[in-house]
């Protein structure tokens, strides 16, 4: 098993960039998708997009990024990719409501972003989990659960959502 100990440099990086561009073009750079919180881990076992598997054993002082390079020789290069996050997008009825999801997200240091008039909740666990935490907040028509291509668009398609009393 390969064992990978430096991170090498970042993909941004304008000479890096131009050399992964060139192996690229020859098939050579596997890519590692990790969770943000894989990111913060400095040993663990991993598998490449092209089923390669390595054993990453980083020092303390190190710190994986989106686009962290673990690999760079000729015609090979590991590279890694941060993982979208599945969101949950949650819509307010009313400004009381926005208020209490946004005081309930910040006091459960959930991860969000904002766009348009939703609240997106970056599931970092089941999708289940998100909606007990909310249920109260759903069951009450403070707020609805919106298919996200529906909240990028600015239109509004109400999902089912189960839950018990």
């Amino acid at each position: 098993m390969l064992r990978l100990t430096d991170i090498v440099g970042n993909a941004a990086d304008p000479d890096i960039a131009d050399r992964l561009h060139d192996i690229d073009h020859d098939g050579g750079v596997e890519r590692v998708r990790l969770s943000r919180s894989d990111l913060a881990r400095r040993r663990q076992r991993l598998v490449t997009d092209r089923g390669t598997e390595f054993a990453l054993l980083l020092d303390r002082s190190a710190s994986l990024e989106n686009g962290s390079v673990l690999l760079l020789e000729a015609g090979r290069a590991v590279l890694v990719v941060l993982e979208q996050p599945q969101w949950l997008v949650l819509r307010a009825a009313h400004v009381a409501g926005a208020l209490e999801i946004g005081y309930f997200a910040g006091n459960m240091h959930w991860k969000v972003r904002f766009e348009n008039d939703c609240i997106w909740i970056a599931q970092e666990g089941p999708r289940d989990t998100y909606l007990k935490r909310v249920a109260h907040l759903l069951a009450r028509g403070d707020a609805v659960v919106l298919d996200t291509s529906d909240a990028l668009a600015g239109g509004v398609r109400h999902l089912h959502v189960p839950h018990a009393h």
